[in-house]
């Protein structure tokens, strides 16, 4: 029997063994954890909280609903959620434990134990039953995921029927000059600022590539829909800098 060839993927610009790559993911999100906030504010200079205010209305959260939110990190999309709908819960899903920690920590967590769950877990084979949850959100987390389909389909799967799925992640802006103009700032600022601001310049250094291997808006789209997703829809943030993306389990 002749050995099957290891797959390769991308790290940023760096091709990988598609076994390494969450491995360097996660000593990324390990080494930022401490300052991830303040690494959304570098990434975006401050607008993610708009986005993260558009996603929450379009998501429009309601009482007696139960959201997982991947990738979620320090609790912010789940903290918003929960501010929305107080009777709603959350749980939150992050391979990296150092992150949900730096959650755990926020004064916001402590106030709302009883309706929030911390789970350490991966996207690509989340740790819950079929048809667990009515809402599905991942933000600026897709895009670091070793195999993007499979982590659409375990959304699908864990959905309930009517379920919804919102993504919000880095995107491509349809003006050229505009993106060149963004990928300037990416490529020059944003590594300098880490250096500066975290001292760690090579993991913004991957996080701006990351963003600019990540597919297109309507590409993207067409990956939720071969996920067995229906009604998907996106809306361009700050002239496509970032996107939100919606389909549901129909």
């Amino acid at each position: 029997m002749i050995p099957e060839e290891p797959k390769n993927t991308h790290f940023g610009f760096r091709t990988v063994a598609e076994k390494d790559k969450a491995g360097l993911v996660h000593g990324v999100f390990s080494r930022v954890a401490s300052r991830y906030d303040v690494m959304n504010d570098l990434m975006s200079a401050g607008v993610h909280r708009l986005w993260k205010t558009a996603m929450m209305d379009w998501l429009a959260p309601r009482d007696g609903q139960h959201l997982l939110d991947v990738a979620g990190g320090t609790g912010d999309i789940a903290f918003r959620f929960l501010e929305r709908a107080p009777g709603a819960r959350v749980t939150v899903c992050d391979m990296t434990e150092s992150m949900l920690v730096e959650g755990r920590k926020r004064a916001e967590a402590g106030k709302l134990a009883e309706r929030l769950a911390w789970v350490t877990g991966d996207a690509m084979q989340l740790p819950f039953a079929d048809n667990s949850f009515d809402r599905y959100t991942i933000s600026f987390g897709i895009r670091n995921v070793t195999r993007i389909p499979d982590a659409l389909a375990e959304a699908r799967r864990v959905l309930k029927p009517g379920g919804r799925l919102m993504v919000l992640e880095f995107s491509q802006m349809p003006v050229p000059m505009l993106q060149w103009l963004y990928d300037r700032y990416s490529f020059n600022v944003i590594p300098v600022m880490g250096q500066v601001v975290a001292g760690d310049r090579d993991s913004y250094q991957y996080l701006v590539e990351s963003i600019r291997r990540f597919p297109d808006q309507e590409s993207f789209a067409a990956m939720i829909r071969e996920a067995g997703f229906g009604r998907v829809q996106w809306r361009n943030l700050s002239m496509g800098i970032a996107a939100l993306h919606s389909g549901w389990k129909l």
